[in-house]
């Protein structure tokens, strides 16, 4: 018993240094590993929230700043990263999606008031009466006057099913017109126009890759085949992209079978190829690609399998120049991390993305304006390409990093421009006289049986010096010389916006392609044979005659 206690002190003392070995052992260890990974990574940025909320002066809205971080932290990344909040991001993918939900509805405001254009047909809005020309001025309980158009767009669509109240302001009505209108799917069309713009020769214009683009495009194809066509005039201009796949699905409809359509790779992303599978039925078509500085992503997929695989020719100017892939990442509350996570590459093996600069977007959406600064529209000699040299399937040189340089280049005619246009276009003008013509005129407009019926009559009411005045009295000094050198310019736009005001989309595109130069350089390529690429290195691609 003594001698147990005799050895008490010792076995006391033994314990206290073990366990401050022990101590000292995990303080070092998981100390230095939690400082590890507070100064590195996520973890790093979530301490100093953490820290913000715990200690700083004020009280923080966490989730607002948070909101506020999420983009600054993707513009670091490359300039097609992005985030998009919960609130937004439905609508952001409305334009690529099949439909929505809404009254079915064309509007525009016009001195804060919001004007109905036109009306999806067999729409709700149609069904219960509502005219183009009606001006809606409440919805519900809300007064729409004055309202920007983000917010009056909020106020008309909703969950499917459900009702809203529009009270209506008609042109010879004194009183409000109520309607309530039961919101239904509204179908977002991605194909402008498909009609016969010559014997033999379909015209397509695609807008925007979206869900259902390809299915939309199905049935025109077969319209113009059995309307006789031979060659196809397929217009990408303008035209930003959207999904991958729709505009590979598209690709393969010209291609005959095991023919690369492009490929994607990434860092964690493997190499992953797409080749046309022979089951399209135009694969012998004789098909043309009209592309501009606007035409980018799925339109750039598009346009360099067709060049890469030799399978016709790309007309009009050096496309924008974006190949990288986004991938959408949701989260809980429905916000959306669009994360590049991969570059796409055309047959040959160009990757088309542009140079950019990581954290500095300026420069790289300022590229555009740059480009028209060098002369990049007017003339082909001021394009410089720079990047690597690939080759397509016959041979010919085609360049790298920087847009799709066409294969027939046509420079954008400023003859007739003049500051006078420019402000009259900057300002708006020319859409509000549009309108308001359309609107004082829409009876006489809605009578003529046909489009060229109209465009005859509108092109004699002189409807440049009824702007002019009209712009004058808003503040817009009439100026007759610059009126006289712009007159065609004021005219095309002019009965352009009062053809789709009246009619439709697909009746203005086919307006606004007679004379079009680069519409003619494809007319002329097909009447010419030229369409397909013969073999043999090709380093400058041939000006437009």
């Amino acid at each position: 018993m003594n001698n147990n206690k005799r050895f008490t002190p010792i076995v006391i003392a033994m314990s206290i240094v073990l366990g401050i070995l022990i101590g000292t052992f995990y303080a070092n260890h998981f100390s230095g590993n939690r400082l590890s990974i507070i100064n590195t990574g996520s973890n790093k940025l979530n301490y100093l929230l953490q820290l913000i909320d715990n200690n700083y002066v004020d009280t923080v809205d966490m989730a607002s700043l948070v909101e506020d971080a999420m983009p600054e932290i993707l513009s670091e990344l490359d300039p097609h990263s992005s985030y998009i909040g919960a609130k937004d991001a439905e609508e952001a993918s409305e334009d690529l999606k099949g439909s929505f939900s809404g009254i079915g509805v064309s509007f525009t405001i016009q001195e804060d008031t919001v004007n109905v254009m036109s009306l999806i047909p067999g729409g709700p809005a149609e069904k219960v009466g509502l005219l183009a020309g009606d001006r809606i001025v409440k919805a519900d309980t809300t007064v729409l006057v004055g309202l920007p158009d983000t917010q009056v767009m909020r106020k008309l669509k909703g969950p499917k099913g459900s009702t809203v109240k529009l009270y209506i302001k008609r042109h010879g009505e004194k009183e409000l017109l109520a309607f309530t209108v039961v919101r239904g799917d509204i179908p977002v069309v991605s194909i402008d126009a498909s009609y016969m713009i010559e014997d033999a020769i379909g015209y397509i214009r695609v807008k925007t890759f979206g869900e259902h683009t390809y299915a939309e495009m199905l049935p025109c194809l077969a319209s113009l085949n059995a309307a006789g066509m031979k060659s196809l005039i397929l217009d990408l201009r303008g035209n930003r992209g959207g999904y991958m796949h729709i505009a590979i699905q598209m690709v393969n409809e010209f291609l005959s079978k095991n023919k690369l359509i492009v490929y994607t790779q990434g860092r964690k992303s493997p190499r992953e190829e797409f080749v046309s599978d022979g089951r399209g039925s135009f694969q012998d078509l004789p098909l043309v690609v009209l592309v501009d500085e606007g035409s980018a992503s799925a339109s750039e997929i598009v346009a360099g399998a067709v060049q890469d695989n030799d399978r016709g020719s790309i007309v009009g100017r050096r496309t924008f120049g974006k190949g990288l892939v986004q991938q959408p990442m949701e989260f809980r509350d429905g916000s959306v991390v669009r994360l590049t996570v991969a570059r796409y590459y055309t047959p040959s093996g160009r990757c088309i993305q542009k140079p950019y600069v990581k954290g500095h977007d300026e420069d790289y959406e300022m590229d555009l304006i740059a480009r028209y600064e060098r002369g990049e529209y007017f003339s082909q000699d001021s394009i410089h390409q720079d990047g690597p040299e690939y080759a397509t399937s016959m041979g010919r040189i085609v360049y790298g990093g920087g847009g799709i340089m066409p294969d027939y280049f046509v420079p954008e005619d400023t003859s007739e421009l003049t500051s006078y246009y420019k402000e009259a276009v900057i300002t708006g003008l020319l859409r509000q006289f549009a309108f308001k013509y359309t609107d004082e005129q829409r009876t006489r407009l809605e009578s003529f049986s046909t489009l060229s019926k109209l465009q005859a009559h509108l092109e004699r009411q002189n409807l440049s010096e009824q702007f002019a005045q009209f712009a004058d009295k808003k503040g817009l000094r009439k100026r007759n010389l610059l009126l006289r050198k712009s007159r065609r310019l004021f005219e095309q736009n002019l009965i352009g916006n009062i053809i789709y005001n009246v009619r439709s989309m697909e009746e203005y595109v086919q307006y606004v392609n007679v004379g079009d130069p680069t519409i003619d350089k494809a007319i002329s390529l097909i009447h010419e044979g030229m369409v397909m690429p013969q073999p043999g290195p090709m380093k400058v691609p041939a000006q437009a005659r």
